[in-house]
């Protein structure tokens, strides 16, 4: 049973941890689901709309344009808009629109339209003589996708993964004030509407030291992957 704090009342310091404990763990679960569909979704559509465009594996103009505005729709609007935006279409997939489910779609949307630049550009990056090296070996387009041009730009799409998780957490820091729960919600509820300082500094604390935890992470696991960074650090 949670405990309920009269707006007049701070939260005791050391019932802070219990607080949020929980919040954060609706954080991780919030932006954790996001980031799966991000990949599932963002990975094919990126190659898909680098390879549509003129010079890609399949050119075709007519299907990369109208992809490439509506992606750059979805990056154009700023998040809390977008989430207000689509609240009928978010009660239409979910059938509600609080909670983590209300905001995993908005989030979900953002995420995608951010994330599918970043492989696009990611591969872009790639050296043509690898495509061509791929082709003569009588590779289908699929497969230099999936074994030529992605393996090639992965150390920068991970890069790129890192950044818009990091992303992601602001982002449900911000859907905590449809009641989304999470970190944000706390900082709203009990530091900004309450005044309760100790809170907002402990909420902001915990921000702090995940984003720098998913920062390292993500930059190790790009250097690993990097062949020309990998053997300078094995030196």
């Amino acid at each position: 049973m949670s405990t309920t704090y009269s707006a007049n009342i701070t939260v005791p310091l050391d019932e802070i941890p219990d607080l949020l404990i929980p919040a954060a763990i609706d954080t991780v679960l919030m932006v954790s689901i996001v980031m799966v569909v991000v990949l599932v979704v963002g990975v094919p559509l990126g190659a898909l709309i680098h390879n549509l465009a003129p010079g890609g594996l399949f050119a075709r103009r007519s299907l990369h344009t109208p992809l490439s505005w509506v992606i750059s729709i979805g990056r154009s609007l700023p998040f809390l808009v977008l989430m207000t935006a689509i609240i009928p279409f978010t009660r239409l997939i979910t059938g509600t629109n609080i909670g983590i489910a209300a905001a995993v779609v908005p989030m979900s949307i953002a995420g995608i339209a951010f994330f599918t630049r970043i492989v696009e550009n990611s591969l872009r990056s790639v050296p043509a003589s690898t495509i061509d090296v791929a082709r003569a070996s009588g590779g289908s387009n699929g497969q230099i996708i999936w074994k030529a041009q992605v393996p090639e730009a992965l150390p920068s799409i991970v890069g790129g993964l890192t950044i818009n998780t990091i992303a992601m957490i602001e982002y449900s820091t911000i859907a905590g004030t449809i009641g989304a729960g999470g970190l944000g919600y706390v900082a709203v509820t009990y530091g900004y509407q309450r005044f309760d300082q100790g809170v907002m500094v402990a909420t902001i604390i915990v921000l702090i030291v995940t984003v720098a935890i998913i920062q390292v992470a993500g930059d190790a696991l790009a250097r690993s992957l990097n062949p020309v960074t990998s053997r300078r650090v094995n030196r």
